[in-house]
């Protein structure tokens, strides 16, 4: 029996080559559309940048939608989670006026998204929604709720310094060389 008294439990599995393929084809099309690379530029939690938390949001509520077998659209589900962060400015400069971050910053990515690209309902309620219950309404749709989820798994991992999620197949699709484990 797995999981049992003193064995460790079975890893749920990765994703496979197409959908691995998928995601950073998401990702790699978005990046052409719009200067996500700016937001590498910005810490988010602990040592990890702004652009690979929205990396790991959009691979762990990939995942998650398909572990738990969910009817959504994947393409919105990744766009939202790679642009629910894009507020482009240092949230640690509380001097600089960015002391309600955790309350503001998604009036201020989805601003920014909506200026440079065509957003769907979807992907704009990913964005609006994501930091739920700070912001008072909650998400309406599977996608927004996902990647409510996997924000906050992905930022107590990353402020608690944990181990990642393996994501290093989408590395390709990022700027420069991370450095491993990243």
């Amino acid at each position: 029996m797995k999981g049992g008294r003193g064995e460790k439990p079975e890893k749920p599995p990765a994703l496979t080559e197409k959908q691995a393929r998928f995601l950073t084809a998401c990702i790699t099309e978005l990046r052409r559309e719009a200067p996500l690379d700016r937001m590498e530029q910005y810490v988010q939690h602990g040592d990890t940048s702004c652009l690979r938390h929205c990396v790991a949001v959009a691979y762990l509520s990939y995942r998650l939608s398909l572990r738990l077998g969910l009817r959504c659209d994947a393409r919105s589900l990744v766009r939202g989670a790679m642009l629910h962060d894009f507020f482009l400015y240092d949230w640690h400069q509380k001097s600089s006026g960015h002391s309600f971050h955790g309350f503001t910053h998604p009036a201020a990515a989805l601003r920014n998204a909506g200026r440079l690209l065509p957003l769907n309902p979807i992907e704009r309620e990913i964005i609006r929604r994501h930091m739920w219950p700070l912001t008072p309404i909650p998400p309406r749709c599977r996608e927004a709720w996902l990647v409510c989820l996997a924000d906050k798994i992905c930022s107590l991992r990353e402020t608690a310094r944990m181990r990642p999620y393996p994501f290093r197949s989408l590395y390709g699709a990022l700027p420069g060389k991370p450095a491993a484990g990243r």
